[in-house]
């Protein structure tokens, strides 16, 4: 009985099917939530105060739920590792660049080139083959980004060094993912989660205990921003995204960051009143085209590793 029910197949259908738009929604809210909050705590107090309650809300899920631990000390510091890269370096590196003045929209724009950097360290690292068409996909997805994003290119004013924060904010993601294929594949969601939360968290609190005041302002903004942090993006979408990068390859989870600047535009016109031109428009439609050329089939995938 080598045959896989349907029973068996129907929720990996499911998760290709919809997970991955999901995922661009919810990611592309993160950007919103980080400029509503900002201006009432400072990046790291802001991060230490948003890790924590979710680490917490994971453990106490992992221990009611009985989920399994990592066995040894080795794959704990490689989950310990992916959560300082994820969670401390990538969303330590935007929040640090917002607050220094690079707009959302910006920061947005530099995330959608993390695919090309995924796309060059997914060879060496994890063995995949970047095809011709994939290459071309993350061409015209670049050129798709830049159009939407024109106008924050276009009115740049940020810091260097808001800019270069968020340069390395996606170089940790890039890392950070390729990393959590390779080392953390088999890591419980619950349990690997918390452990990561928990170290971006210690690693948060440690940068504002030496560089910031720690102040913050209880908005019913800064609270509603924090509320859909923690609960939307933090437990969310970080499970949608770990549960892609388990089933997909690097490559094409990467992809889908392309479509995060689009998303966001949309999102922040009826929130901001920011206009969609022809350009962005333009820019949208090809970031979707990028998108599909860069996706490598699954079942191409499949039949490559069962050769």
């Amino acid at each position: 009985m080598s045959a896989k029910s349907p029973s068996a197949t129907a929720p990996t259908g499911l998760l290709f099917s919809g997970a991955p738009a999901l995922f661009v929604v919810l990611w592309s809210t993160g950007f919103i939530g980080a400029k509503m909050g900002l201006p009432y705590a400072e990046p790291a107090t802001f991060l230490a105060i948003r890790f924590f309650p979710v680490a917490a809300i994971l453990g106490f899920a992992a221990w009611v739920s009985g989920a399994a631990w990592p066995g040894n000390w080795r794959l704990a510091g490689h989950i310990t590792l992916v959560g300082l890269l994820v969670h401390g370096v990538y969303l330590g590196g935007i929040y640090g660049g917002i607050s220094l003045g690079v707009t959302a929209g910006d920061s947005a724009l530099i995330v959608g080139m993390q695919p090309i950097l995924t796309a060059v360290l997914a060879g060496p690292m994890l063995g995949e083959r970047v095809q011709l068409r994939q290459w071309l996909g993350f061409l015209i997805g670049t050129v798709g980004v830049s159009l939407v994003s024109w106008r924050y290119v276009g009115g740049l004013d940020s810091t260097l060094t808001g800019i270069v924060l968020c340069v390395i904010a996606v170089m940790g993601m890039s890392l950070g993912t390729i990393y959590q294929k390779r080392f953390c594949a088999t890591m419980n969601l619950l349990s690997g989660s918390c452990i990561q939360f928990l170290a971006a968290a210690v690693m948060m609190l440690v940068i504002a205990l030496t560089m910031e005041t720690r102040q913050v302002e209880w908005t019913g903004e800064f609270i509603f921003a924090l509320g859909w942090l923690v609960l939307v993006l933090s437990l969310g979408a970080m499970t949608v995204l770990w549960l892609l990068v388990r089933a997909k390859a690097a490559t094409q989870v990467a992809s889908l960051f392309f479509l995060v600047p689009p998303v966001t535009a949309l999102i922040a016109w009826p929130l901001f009143g920011e206009t969609l031109t022809l350009k962005s428009v333009s820019g949208m439609a090809l970031v979707v085209l990028g998108i599909l050329l860069a996706k490598q089939k699954q079942d191409d995938g499949e039949g490559e590793q069962t050769k």
